[in-house]
C-alpha cells in the first residue's frame, strides 16, 4: 500500500480530491435538478405561466455543483497551479488535501439530492397555491445552508492542509 502511494505521489492524491469534489457535487446536482424537472413538467403542461417559479425551484439543487467547482478551483489556486509554480506535495500532504475535500464531496452530493426532493415536493405548492411558492424556496434554502457549511469546511481545511 505504501508503495502505491509513493508511486502515485502527493499531487495525484490532491487531484483525486479535487476531481471527486467536483464530480460528486455535479452528480448530486444533476440528480436533484432532474427530480425537480420531472415534477415540474406535469404542472407546466397544465399551467405554463408558472415556468419561472418552477425554474427557480429547479435551479436550487444545481448550486452544489458550483460549490464543488469552487472548491476544486480554490484547491488548485492554493497549490499554485494558476501561478505557474505548483507546490511539490508529499504523500502526507496529498492525503491531507484529499481528506480536506471530503466535506464538500459528501455534503454537496447528499444535500443536492435532498434539496432536489424538497424542491420537487415544493412544485406541489406551485400547482395548488402559486402565490406561496416562496415557502418552498425557503425550505430549499435550509438544505442549502448545509451545502454552504460543507464548502466552508473544505475551504478552511484546504487553507491549513499544508
Amino acid at each position: 500500500m505504501v508503495a502505491f502511494f509513493e508511486m502515485v505521489g502527493g499531487q495525484a492524491l490532491a487531484f483525486i480530491g479535487f476531481a471527486l469534489a467536483v464530480g460528486l457535487c455535479c452528480i448530486g446536482s444533476a440528480k436533484g435538478t432532474g427530480m425537480v424537472g420531472e415534477a415540474a413538467t406535469g404542472v407546466l403542461s397544465e399551467t405554463p405561466e408558472h415556468f419561472t417559479k418552477c425554474m427557480i425551484l429547479q435551479a436550487l439543487p444545481g448550486t452544489q455543483g458550483l460549490y464543488g467547482l469552487a472548491a476544486g478551483f480554490f484547491g488548485l489556486f492554493t497549490l499554485g497551479f494558476f501561478s505557474g509554480s505548483p507546490a511539490q506535495l508529499t504523500v502526507g500532504d496529498g492525503m491531507a488535501i484529499l481528506f480536506a475535500c471530503v466535506p464538500i464531496m459528501l455534503g454537496g452530493l447528499l444535500s443536492a439530492i435532498a434539496q432536489g426532493r424538497v424542491a420537487a415536493a415544493s412544485i406541489n405548492i406551485v400547482a395548488k397555491k402559486p402565490d406561496d411558492y416562496m415557502k418552498g424556496v425557503i425550505m430549499c434554502g435550509i438544505v442549502e445552508f448545509y451545502a454552504i457549511l460543507s464548502l466552508v469546511g473544505t475551504i478552511l481545511m484546504l487553507m491549513y492542509a499544508l
